[in-house]
C-alpha cells in the first residue's frame, strides 16, 4: 500500500448557499469517510460563487468509487446545482507533453516525474521538429514527431488528435511554437496548460527577449495558463519573476527567464495533477 490508496478527492463548485459544507460532510460521513483536509472559498459574502476542495479517506474507495460518485450526484449535486469531479489521489494523471525545439521545460518536467517530484504518467511527447528525440526517449518516454506548419496544419492536428484522443487527462504545452485551432482544442477532449513569458502583450511575436532588453525591462517573468481559443487569454494558473538590471544582456535574460518559464510550469502542472485548482470563468482558485 502506499500513502495515496483509498485517499479520494473532491472538487465543486455551485451558487453559494448555507448548508454546502454540512451537506458534503454529511454525505461522506455516512459513506464511511474521513475527511483529511477541506479547503473552501466563497466568492463574495453571500450571492457569489461557492468552491471547495475535500481530501477524504475511504478504505475500498477504488471499488466504491463508482457507487459513491452516482451517490454523490443524486443526493447533493443535483439538490445544490454542484459541478463536481471525485478522483482518486492514487491514480496518476496520464499525460502528453508538446514540445517544440527548445528543451527547458520538457526535460524539467521529465526530470522532476522520474524523481518522484510530479506525480504523473508521462504517455508521449510530440513535437513538430525531431530535434528532441534522443532527449526524451533517455527518459524511456515515447517521443512522436509529427511535422506542422501554416501548409500541412489540418493534417498535423488529426494526425496529434489520433494519438491524444481518449488517451490522456491534461496536454502540457511546453515551448510548442504553433497556434492550435479551435477545432483541435474542441476535439482533444481534456484541459491543456501552456508557458510564456510574461512580456505578453507587450512583446509579441519573435525575439521578446531581445525586445525586453531594448526597452530596459526590470522584471522577467512567466505565466502558466489554461488555453482557450483565445491565444494567451486562458484562465492563469501560476506567474512568477525575476529582478534584471542593465547589466543583464539578452543571453542573461534568455536564461532567467527560461529559470522562472520551467518552474512556473512544473508547480501549474503539479497543481493540476493534484487537483488543486478550479476553474471559476476565466480565473482559476488554487488550494
Amino acid at each position: 500500500m502506499t500513502a495515496n490508496d483509498d485517499v479520494g478527492r473532491l472538487l465543486l463548485r455551485c451558487a453559494d448557499r448555507p448548508g454546502l459544507v454540512a451537506a458534503v460532510s454529511d454525505f461522506l460521513a455516512k459513506a464511511g469517510a474521513n475527511i483529511v483536509s477541506l479547503d473552501q472559498h466563497s466568492t463574495e459574502q453571500s450571492g457569489g460563487t461557492f468552491v471547495q476542495r475535500t481530501i477524504f479517506h475511504l478504505p475500498g474507495l477504488r471499488a466504491a468509487r463508482h457507487d459513491l460518485e452516482r451517490d454523490f450526484a443524486a443526493r447533493v449535486a443535483t439538490r445544490f446545482g454542484m459541478d463536481f469531479a471525485l478522483t482518486e489521489a492514487s491514480r496518476p494523471k496520464r499525460l502528453a507533453i508538446m514540445v517544440s525545439r527548445e528543451d527547458h521545460c520538457l526535460l524539467d518536467l521529465l526530470w522532476r516525474n522520474r524523481r518522484g517530484e510530479l506525480d504523473m504518467s508521462v504517455a508521449m511527447v510530440i513535437s513538430n521538429h525531431p530535434d528532441l528525440a534522443d532527449q526524451t526517449r533517455s527518459f524511456g518516454v515515447p517521443f512522436v514527431h509529427v511535422p506542422a506548419t501554416e501548409d500541412i496544419r489540418a493534417q498535423a492536428e488529426q494526425r496529434q488528435l489520433e494519438l491524444l484522443r481518449d488517451n490522456v487527462d491534461l496536454v502540457v504545452l511546453a515551448r510548442y511554437m504553433q497556434i492550435l485551432t479551435p477545432q483541435f482544442l474542441a476535439g482533444v477532449g481534456c484541459p491543456l496548460i501552456n508557458i510564456h513569458h510574461s512580456f505578453l502583450p507587450a512583446f509579441i511575436g519573435a525575439a521578446p527577449y531581445r525586445r525586453a532588453k531594448e526597452r530596459g525591462v526590470k522584471l522577467v517573468g512567466a505565466t502558466a495558463h489554461y488555453v482557450t481559443e483565445t491565444l494567451d487569454d486562458g484562465p492563469i494558473i501560476e506567474q512568477d519573476v525575476v529582478r534584471v538590471n542593465h547589466r543583464h544582456g539578452v543571453g542573461d535574460l534568455i536564461r532567467l527567464g527560461a529559470d522562472v518559464e520551467r518552474a512556473v510550469l512544473s508547480r501549474a502542472v503539479l497543481w493540476h495533477c493534484e487537483d488543486r485548482i478550479i476553474r471559476h470563468g476565466n480565473q482559476t482558485i488554487v488550494f
